[in-house]
């Protein structure tokens, strides 16, 4: 089980107070961007103990694993590299084919504060396999609700052990451009 994670308004929340940051823990240094601090570093072990492999599905790219992963506690993730030229959609988010690409066949979930209806139609006439679209709000981030949706879909939809497949971050295996594992 696949999870794309976006960054930007699901673990950054945009509607947090700016004088309320999480600290920074034990350096003393100011992170390296300083939207960072508004990402509740708690988050890190509840998304690694998600039975699903995570993959970062956000415009930070490779910087997720520089600056986001580190601040979380979470090993260097799967990025999903977006196509240089995505045909614009007036209804369909950007993110959506390429994910389904990525995804090939297995299951995912995919947390964005962006998803549409639209996307969740598109996916469902496309993707054959179990897939869950949650909408993040922005103003929020991920919430103790969000991680009880995830889980209930979870325990209907999802198996083994996160890391357990073939597939994993950890055995280096994840290919995207083969649309499987």
């Amino acid at each position: 089980m696949l999870l794309f994670l976006d960054v930007d308004g699901t673990l950054i929340p945009f509607g947090a107070p700016a004088d309320r940051p999480y600290p920074v823990y034990g350096t003393g240094h100011t992170p390296p961007n300083p939207l960072l601090s508004r990402i509740d570093p708690a988050l890190g072990p509840r998304l690694g103990a998600l039975r699903c492999d995570l993959v970062w599905a956000t415009t930070w790219m490779d910087d997720a694993n520089a600056c986001v992963a580190p601040w979380l506690g979470l090993p260097p993730l799967p990025v999903v590299e977006w196509p240089d030229e995505e045909e614009p959609s007036a209804l369909l988010h950007w993110k959506t084919r390429p994910l389904v690409a990525w995804a090939g066949q297995r299951p995912f979930v995919w947390l964005d504060d962006e998803l549409t209806e639209a996307d969740r139609a598109w996916v469902a006439a496309h993707h054959h396999r179990p897939a869950l679209l949650h909408r993040v709000d922005h103003e929020s981030g991920l919430t103790d609700a969000d991680f009880a949706v995830l889980e209930d879909w979870l325990a209907v939809h999802g198996s083994g052990a996160p890391g357990s497949s073939p597939c994993s971050p950890a055995s280096g295996s994840c290919s995207p451009a083969s649309g499987s594992c």
